[in-house]
């Protein structure tokens, strides 16, 4: 097993002591940068980054070139899975991923079969024994998948959705289809992300990024129920070392306690919801991950250093707390701004963990 030489990020998850809290970005390793840029050039589009599990290798390690953050996360796509089902993944840009095969009707759910990482995603596999190689302990690795909600709706819409009227139709007028495709996303996740464990993934996360459109009681069916299946399946332990679960419902902070239970060991907010407020509601079970805005990146890095310096506030004393982004990091976004909300994070949290 290879020693880790900065454990702040686990450590922070299993709510240990920690001298700084520690940060890492969502979608840190993405078109902000310019190296990123380069090399998805050289690749030829984005499946040719994620297909090829050097050059994923490359991305996932371009951020920790240039900044000193507390975890590399697994550059890939939550589309991986239905793509591994025959659905036909594609981007065109400005448009974002569409299949060309949508699942719409029963006979197409009942044609999905659960994958086996492995043989239907070695790439991907590939990438995260790659990655761990090279990080060679410098940081722990995070491996994700989407949640098995947020696949059906791309799945079934075809691409991205505003409304997710096909999805919903389905889920209210044939749930018993809904529910069997959930099913097979759910254990197609589990064995996925076991796979990434076992390939050298220190902790994963599910992104639940559209559990925040559906109302409270089919959240709890459609959603909730199934993440809490995959947290049930996943490998807990991988090398004498705790294998920390991280699970992120955008736009769901109205359900913390719900998500608490799940036996997820941390849950991610994005910026609607106070993270003071959460960690009362729910510090005692999970550490919680997050949760400044985005878009507060445009700012001057005076502002960015006064946003993290609330945040700090507002979580208070002790661990439990991983600094991130309520969401991903945009295009947009000056690379310098990116490292001032970094510098600032380790800078202005020494005070609450001594």
């Amino acid at each position: 097993m290879i020693e880790l030489k900065n454990d702040r990020f686990l450590r922070a998850l299993l709510k240990q002591p920690v001298d700084v809290t520690p940060v890492w970005m969502m979608r840190q390793a993405g078109r902000y940068l310019p190296e990123y840029r380069a090399s998805r050039e050289r690749a030829g589009d984005f499946m040719g980054l994620c297909t090829n599990p050097e050059m994923a290798c490359e991305v996932t390690l371009q951020p920790l070139e240039r900044y000193p953050l507390d975890a590399a996360i697994l550059f890939s796509d939550i589309l991986t899975i239905p793509d591994a089902m025959g659905l036909g993944l594609y981007f065109e840009t400005g448009e974002g991923p569409k299949f060309r095969k949508p699942v719409r009707n029963e006979a197409d759910v009942d044609a999905l079969l659960v994958i086996k990482p492995e043989q239907d995603l070695p790439y991907v596999i590939d990438a995260v024994k790659t990655i761990h190689r090279e990080l060679n302990g410098r940081v722990p690795l995070i491996g994700f998948s989407g949640s098995p909600w947020t696949l059906a709706t791309y799945m079934i819409e075809g691409g991205s959705s505003r409304d997710f009227r096909r999805a919903k139709e389905m889920l209210y007028n044939q749930p018993e289809v809904m529910h069997r495709l959930l099913d097979v996303l759910a254990d197609s996740v589990t064995a996925y992300l076991n796979a990434q464990i076992t390939a050298g993934a220190q902790a994963v996360q599910i992104f639940d990024t559209w559990g925040g459109a559906l109302s409270h009681s089919a959240y709890q069916e459609f959603s909730l129920k199934y993440m809490q299946k995959i947290v049930a399946g996943l490998i807990r332990e991988h090398q004498g070392r705790q294998v920390p679960v991280i699970l992120f419902t955008k736009g769901g902070g109205q359900w913390l306690e719900l998500l608490a239970n799940t036996g997820a060991t941390a849950l991610g907010l994005d910026w609607t919801t106070d993270i003071g407020q959460a960690r009362a509601r729910v510090g005692k079970q999970v550490a919680l991950q997050g949760n400044m805005d985005p878009t507060i990146l445009y700012a001057k890095p005076e502002r960015i250093r006064a946003e993290v310096a609330a945040i700090l506030a507002s979580f208070g004393k002790g661990s439990g707390h991983i600094f991130n982004l309520g969401h991903g990091i945009t295009p947009e976004v000056d690379p310098v701004h990116a490292g001032a909300f970094i510098h600032a994070v380790h800078e202005l949290s020494g005070g609450y963990h001594s």
